[in-house]
């Protein structure tokens, strides 16, 4: 079988949406393993059931049929493309990023269901305590200053949360007493 370059142009794209589904699956699999830990999921891995979704197939959007083109005269002269493209240093970490993201925001929505919860602001120590209790950990020696340092972030204008006072913070729809 001989492919023409627009085919095989089309199964090249077709080929890298699959392979952008699959690493969005990983992506999301490697963030649910994640938070399960964190969250104080089963302390032995729990058997895979028979009928587990494992073998599914990945579902890939069809191509759009091309419509057919009159080769060229002569090709452009291009250099060899290699077989597998080197990802860019920023791409290396990719999924590391969009993880630390989406912990970042399950981090905030915890905190707004603990001030929630207690009716009441808090001061970040306050509520460093609660969310521990839920499974959640900030990084470096010092995890009030880290987490103060989050919520003073998003405690701005437009933000999901208010600062009331050094290091003490109500959600921002709160009525102020």
């Amino acid at each position: 079988m001989v492919l023409s370059e627009a085919e095989a142009l089309a199964r090249l794209e077709a080929l890298r949406r699959q392979r952008d589904a699959i690493e969005r699956q990983i992506a999301d699999l490697l963030l649910y393993l994640d938070l399960g830990r964190r969250l104080g999921g089963p302390a032995a891995p729990a058997q895979p059931s028979p009928d587990a979704r494992a073998d599914a197939p990945i579902p890939v959007p069809e191509p759009t049929p091309q419509p057919a083109r009159a080769p060229a005269a002569v090709a452009p002269q291009r250099p060899p493309v290699p077989a597998f493209a080197v990802p860019a240093e920023g791409e290396v970490s990719l999924s590391e990023t969009v993880l630390a993201r989406r912990y970042g925001r399950a981090l905030i929505e915890a905190v707004l269901a603990v001030l929630e919860e207690a009716g009441r602001p808090m001061h970040a120590s306050e509520i460093l305590a609660r969310i521990s209790e839920q499974g959640f950990s900030l990084p470096g020696q010092d995890p009030v200053a880290a987490l103060n340092t989050r919520l003073w972030k998003r405690s701005g204008p437009g933000g999901p949360l208010k600062r009331l006072g050094e290091a003490v913070y109500a959600p921002a729809d709160a009525e102020e007493a």
